[in-house]
């Protein structure tokens, strides 16, 4: 008895990844990309160099993206030419020439019995003339198909993903790997190490989502377990392309790019050392451009190496054959009865409404109205609820989402009523929103603004234009696009914020505020980074030596990879300021 085979299994159906082998240009790509990001990359601080580390992983993964698969050498089965036979099949009179050298036009011609003859006519008469049938499809002439598809290409349908391989789905990819490149570049303007650091995540979820093309809620989530299983698979894919042995003609042989790699570094090695020590500032630029050749810099550049090596393997076998992730969407859910999802939003809108007249009370009323009402300071007011309403726009999202889900849509009662209700929560939680940000914009005034402070108020924005999407998609009773919109809408926050130069932004509040009232946290102003020094030399002096001090103090000179246009401007202004010591030296009012 025959065994039965194994079916697929989820993985092998949704990613059974690239059949051939890696093909060598996609490797010498992806060696030189790690190389130029291993030597280029700081590690303390964000500079020029992450950029072009993630621009020549762009650009390798670009070309593994266009060399998809590698042509097979074992000629397939379908292009072997059938034998010429000498006599027509008995059973296909159709085939057999009339008198005048015609096929006979009363039966047409079977595409079973037409057949090529290899050897040259032995009548006198001219060639007899075939049907366009036989034209079309002898026996044996080999179709484009199977001189287009060797064993170990991909077939356009094996490779059709809804919405993901078309035009849409490579824009879309096209626009992550655009998000990516934008959020590592941060870096390359902005000094402030904590902006750089939430753009890197940022990043690594924009890029993951460039590299597998996930769009559904439960994709994305499936996409961000891949990479480290794709850096694995990868390696037997990366084999095969190593040994690779074929001529030029047919592929780039490793051997041959590593050799001329190996000569190019030679050559570049003898005549750098030799300008090197003819130009002094050559030699600076040289020792600015190479790593760092000692035993602690050789461990941490191969350790980068292996990294971002690792990484991009990774990601070029993600992109020489993505994942199908476009139909991991749930069933549709059991809807409820009108009476379990109706009575519950009625009351929480009857609520919602019942706090927001209390915030319009509080907005028209003024600090004078919290004083005789809560017996708290306006400030006191402010901090004491923030987080809370932050915790109800959370929860609120929460509620609109697996409302939406449960809730029945077949009548047109039932669909009125989802509009109204869900309609009704998130007009009212836009307002949530909004009173949540004045007490954030009163608490900053009479406490000073603080990173923590623009960054919540910054997520506090993003989910109001959330509410705001959230709103549409309950008029419009559908949402796919609603979850890619939110990681996009995420991405353009942050950028934003990198964009107004949130340490600037800080520094001036602080500054106007120490202007009007005379107190200042010299302490934490001076704890900045570079991008504040243009805000902090406008204060009076001595105040602006004991907040540039510091700053001056711990300012590092940079070498090529690590230029930053922030910290280039900041350094004529922090090079006139004299080093008095600590700023906790100097006597001024905290009022923190």
């Amino acid at each position: 008895m025959a065994a039965v085979p194994r079916p697929p299994s989820l993985i092998e159906r949704r990613w059974p990844g690239p059949s051939g082998a890696a093909r060598p240009l996609v490797l010498a790509a992806l060696t030189a990309a790690a190389v130029l990001g291993a030597s280029t990359i700081t590690m303390v601080r964000p500079g020029l160099g992450w950029l072009v580390a993630v621009l020549a992983g762009t650009a390798a993964l670009a070309v593994a993206a266009v060399v998809r698969g590698k042509p097979s050498t074992t000629p397939p089965a379908s292009a072997t030419p059938t034998p010429p036979t000498t006599s027509p099949s008995p059973t296909t009179p159709a085939t057999q020439p009339s008198a005048t050298g015609q096929p006979s036009p009363a039966t047409p011609a079977a595409p079973t019995a037409q057949v090529t003859s290899t050897t040259p006519a032995t009548t006198a008469g001219p060639a007899a003339p075939t049907t366009p049938a036989a034209q079309a499809t002898p026996a044996a002439q080999v179709t484009p198909a199977a001189q287009a598809t060797p064993a170990d290409r991909v077939t356009p349908a094996a490779t059709a993903r809804p919405d993901a391989t078309g035009a849409s789905g490579r824009a879309a990819q096209v626009v992550w790997a655009a998000a990516t490149v934008a959020l590592v570049a941060v870096g390359t303007v902005r000094a402030a190490g904590w902006l750089f650091a939430l753009c890197l995540l940022a990043a690594v979820v924009t890029g993951t989502l460039a590299v597998t093309g996930g769009r559904s809620p439960f994709g994305m989530l499936l996409a961000a377990t891949l990479p480290p299983a794709a850096t694995v698979r990868a390696l037997p894919w990366a084999v095969r392309g190593l040994r690779d042995t074929r001529p030029a003609g047919s592929g780039i042989a490793v051997g041959r790019v590593l050799t001329s790699v190996a000569i190019s570094a030679g050559l570049l090695m003898l005549f750098g050392l030799l300008f090197s020590s003819a130009d002094a500032v050559f030699a600076d630029l040289v020792s600015g451009l190479l790593p760092d050749i000692s035993v602690p810099g050789t461990i941490g550049w191969t350790f980068r190496l292996l990294l971002i090596g690792g990484g991009l393997l990774g990601a070029a076998y993600l992109v020489s054959r993505p994942p199908n992730l476009d139909g991991l969407r749930p069933g549709p859910a059991r809807p409820a009865h009108r009476l379990e999802w109706t009575l519950p939003l009625v009351l929480l809108d009857a609520l919602f409404a019942a706090f927001v007249l209390v915030q319009l009370t509080v907005l028209f009323g003024g600090s004078g109205h919290v004083l005789r009402t809560a017996g708290l300071t306006y400030a006191q007011y402010a901090r004491g609820g923030f987080w809370q309403l932050l915790a109800v726009t959370g929860l609120t999202l929460l509620v609109i989402a697996v409302a939406a889900r449960r809730a029945p849509k077949a009548t047109r009662t039932d669909r009125l009523l989802v509009r109204a209700l869900l309609g009704a929560l998130t007009a009212l939680s836009l307002v949530i929103v909004a009173s949540a940000l004045y007490r954030m914009q009163v608490y900053a005034d009479a406490y000073g603004a603080t990173r923590l402070r623009l960054v919540v108020a910054t997520v506090e924005l993003w989910l109001g234009l959330l509410f705001v999407l959230v709103g549409v998609a309950v008029v419009r009773l559908r949402a796919t696009w609603l979850p890619r919109l939110v990681i996009g809408t995420a991405v353009l926050a942050l950028l934003g914020l990198a964009l107004v130069n949130p340490d600037r932004l800080i520094a001036d509040r602080n500054v106007d505020r120490y202007l009007q009232t005379g107190r200042l946290d010299v302490d934490y102003v001076s704890g900045l980074s570079a991008d504040a020094v243009p805000a902090l030399a406008r204060l009076p002096e001595p105040m602006r030596i004991c907040a540039l001090s510091r700053l001056a103090v711990e300012l590092p000179r940079d070498g090529v990879w690590a230029t930053n246009l922030g910290r280039e401007r900041a350094r004529p202004e922090l090079d006139r300021i004299p080093v008095i010591g600590p700023a906790s030296h100097c006597l001024v009012p905290r009022g923190w």
